[in-house]
């Protein structure tokens, strides 16, 4: 027994246990508006905080030292006042910023609602369909992924496709599979009002959210969402299909990919979009592994194998497998267009 390696590894639970009993708090503090209300009035008293927020002081006060003490807020003893640093701010307040995490913490509740019926499914090997997970798990998968879409699928992804930019300022075709609540779809729509985008999810409870979206932005009207799988969306002649962070939820991506394949024309392009995953298991063995290896444990695997083949290939497939998949529907050119530190950009064509 080593006892420095075993202190070090309780500290490393300690650290972990905090941040696993701060996901109720952080809930908290969005609920009641308390980020975004240090965000804009700056340092602040529990009673401040209480009072601007309409909450009981003394839940306040203990949510406040709570916060302190994981970082996430700063004190200062000489005031007794609490502050919301600009760096705490991007991550906790700005819905709009590329490191927005707090729907990581809606979705690490959402695992937690959910451990009965993956439960069930490692005893019995079958799946759990995406519409039965709880939660809102594809409520909190989408704003999850909204913030990397909103600061890098115009701006980057796609200029960095061959062509395909030029495409779309002329006038193309478009289809959006997986697209969830629609936040993909439309942000193209309204960077390229030339052409059309068709947005389809499986999910008839995502399409219905997506139409809903959809109608808080009237000013862009050459999106549409429908209800259909990777395997039968309807359609032909796309210049462009894009697929974000869905593909490896698929039962059977291989023929989606077949189907994709034949829905675009000759000079189209297939761009996928994955979590940025090494093709080895000790290669994904960080923090950002770590991340989608538990969603892809709680939800990916468990969505993936209550479909049809139920390929199950997890969160974290990687480019190899990716290709493999991709090639099997009759693609014959795929490569790494660009990436993030959670994403890689691939690019298919026929």
């Amino acid at each position: 027994m080593n006892e420095e390696k075993l202190n070090n590894f309780v500290g490393q639970m300690l650290q972990d246990l905090g941040g696993a009993t701060s996901v109720a708090l952080v809930r908290l503090g969005v609920r009641f508006g308390f980020y975004t209300t240090l965000a804009e009035k700056g340092p602040m008293g529990s009673q401040d905080l209480a009072e601007a927020c309409s909450v009981d002081e003394r839940y306040a006060r203990e949510w406040l030292a709570q916060q302190a003490a994981s970082g996430y807020i700063e004190y200062d003893p000489s005031s007794a006042r609490f502050t919301l640093p600009p760096e705490q701010a991007m991550v906790f307040a700005n819905e709009d910023s590329p490191v927005y995490l707090v729907p990581g913490f809606e979705l690490a509740a959402a695992c937690i609602g959910n451990h009965d019926l993956v439960a069930n499914a490692f005893l019995t090997g079958k799946g759990v369909d995406w519409g039965e997970l709880g939660g809102c798990v594809f409520c909190a998968v989408g704003r999850f992924f909204r913030a990397g879409y909103l600061n890098h699928l115009v701006q980057e992804w796609l200029p960095a496709l061959d062509g395909v930019v030029e495409k779309l300022e002329r006038g193309a075709k478009v289809a959006d599979l997986g697209c969830g609540h629609g936040f993909s779809t439309l942000l193209m729509a309204e960077a390229f009002p030339n052409s059309k985008f068709f947005g389809f999810d499986f999910h008839a409870g995502s399409i219905e959210k997506a139409n809903a979206h959809a109608h808080e932005h009237p000013e862009v009207d050459n999106a549409r969402f429908e209800v259909a799988t990777g395997k039968d969306f309807p359609g032909d002649d796309y210049d462009l299909v894009t697929c974000f962070d869905c593909l490896h939820d698929m039962g059977d991506p291989a023929g989606c990919a077949t189907h994709v394949h034949q829905a675009l024309n000759d000079d189209g392009t297939w761009m996928v979009v994955e979590p940025n995953a090494g093709d080895k298991l000790e290669d994904n063995l960080n923090p950002v592994g770590r991340l989608y290896y538990a969603g892809s444990t709680m939800i990916c695997i468990p969505t993936s194998l209550a479909q049809e083949v139920g390929a199950g290939l997890g969160a974290q497939a990687g480019q190899a497998r990716l290709t493999e998949v991709i090639t099997a529907g009759g693609f014959s050119n795929v490569g790494r267009a660009t990436e993030t530190p959670f994403n890689m950009i691939l690019e298919a064509r026929p």
